[in-house]
């Protein structure tokens, strides 16, 4: 019988079989550029910097992230009731007491940044305060703490990061390829196809990438809900709150495409569609029902 401890488990390791595959995309990516200009050096590039790109948005992340969210600090005494659930769920989890923030919004969400436990922060907007009971709060705690718990925050930031690299790194070396042409032999066959294959990979990458970070934050999600589950041993705390956050018909004012999949909730709620296979391909969380299902099929 699957149980929260299995669908925790089985999260992670397929997580990290699709980090696994970025960096076959990467590879791939930086062989189709240097075989088309017949340079290895340009493979070589394109993994340093795909490295030094992620060693620096790691290091600066949480700090970005606040700022463009619209995130403020706040205090016990300003705060009392959140302070002093964020700073008992800590304990139950064994991390250390976080930064609190909260948005100025009245969509209800939350999500957690930082570059590792001990920098990090959880914030929540002032619709979810005034939506969610005790319980259901402590749910939506709980999930950003099994984000902080998991290390979803640095594999979240290095897989925006490479789609980003990735997508930058195709569109420029295309549009040289396409207008300065290769430096391989044309009359070869195998030439031409390895070329044409290269030039194909290349217009593909950025959407396979994309693919591959929707299906990792997706998979986070779920990881979380899980995890979430588990610290508070009351996994309906959770699933009552994100029926409730699913409920809410407007999207967040300071939310924008790139940290979307940051916080529990799509924070374009308005912009909902049909759940078929391909539109899964590209959403960010998991649809709010089978979350839900999740949640409460699962036996402690």
């Amino acid at each position: 019988m699957s149980t929260v401890y299995t669908n925790r488990d089985s999260n992670v390791w397929k997580t990290w079989v699709l980090m696994l595959g970025f960096f076959v995309l990467i590879m791939l990516v930086g062989w189709a550029v240097s075989y088309i200009y017949n340079d290895v050096s340009l493979l070589y590039i394109a993994v340093v910097l795909s490295v030094v790109m992620n060693i620096g948005s790691y290091w600066y992340s949480d700090k970005i992230v606040l700022s463009i969210s619209g995130a403020r600090p706040i205090s016990r005494e300003s705060h009392f009731e959140l302070w002093n659930l964020v700073e008992n769920l800590s304990i139950t989890a064994g991390l250390p007491m976080p930064r609190v923030y909260t948005i100025a919004d009245s969509a209800p969400n939350a999500f957690a940044t930082g570059r590792n436990k001990e920098h990090a922060a959880v914030v929540v907007t002032t619709g979810l305060l005034s939506l969610l009971n005790k319980t259901e709060l402590e749910g939506v705690v709980a999930h950003e703490l099994a984000h902080i718990q998991n290390r979803d925050i640095l594999l979240s930031t290095v897989v925006v990061v490479l789609v980003g690299f990735i997508t930058l790194l195709s569109d420029f070396f295309l549009r040289m390829t396409l207008y300065g042409g290769g430096s391989h032999d044309k009359d070869n066959k195998a030439n031409m196809f390895l070329m044409i294959a290269g030039i194909i990979l290349l217009i593909l990458s950025p959407f396979i990438a994309l693919i591959m970070q929707m299906a990792i934050s997706r998979k986070r999600e779920f990881l979380a809900d899980a995890s979430g589950a588990l610290l508070t041993r009351y996994p309906d705390g959770l699933a009552s709150a994100l029926q409730k956050i699913s409920g809410y018909a407007g999207d967040m004012k300071h939310a924008n495409h790139a940290t979307a999949h940051l916080y529990i909730a799509n924070p374009f709620n308005s912009k909902k569609s049909r759940t078929g296979f391909m539109t899964k391909l590209f959403m960010t969380h998991p649809p709010v029902e089978e979350r839900i299902q999740a949640l409460l099929d699962k036996k402690m």
